[in-house]
């Protein structure tokens, strides 16, 4: 088998291992991330109370967004702290530096998510309690 043949077959398999290498990672956040469980919770009651409420389209766009940037930097925080727990595990003020940040942009992207969820929900409930 030449060069040329083994490169594009190693390409090949290294394609069809993506989802695969994807889903473990997803695997691996489930596992080993309690807030997942949290904002799965949380994300679940806002989807309930959205049909409840009747949100419209574009409310609803927003809401899923939101709640998928939670996801999206809580398991970018989660990659983030396993890297540096791997090379530095020892105490370094920088490797805590580098969690906080990563922390603080999940808090970020929270809070950003109770103000879309403000923004949503805010006038229905008003509006039911007049």
């Amino acid at each position: 088998m030449d060069s040329g043949t083994e490169e594009k077959a190693w390409k090949t398999i290294q394609k069809k291992s993506r989802f695969t290498h994807a889903f473990r990672g997803l695997y691996v956040f489930w596992k080993t991330t309690l807030n997942v469980k949290v904002h799965l919770f949380i994300g679940a009651l806002v989807v309930i109370f959205g049909c409840y409420l009747g949100i419209s389209s574009v409310e609803w766009l927003a809401v899923v967004l939101a709640i998928g940037l939670v996801f999206i930097t809580e398991a970018l925080n989660t990659a983030i702290e396993i890297d540096i727990n791997l090379t530095s595990p020892e105490y370094h003020p920088y490797a805590r530096d580098t969690k906080d940040v990563a922390a603080g942009a999940v808090l970020l992207a929270t809070l950003t998510a109770v103000i879309i969820g403000f923004i949503v929900f805010l006038p229905k409930i008003l509006f039911m309690l007049e």
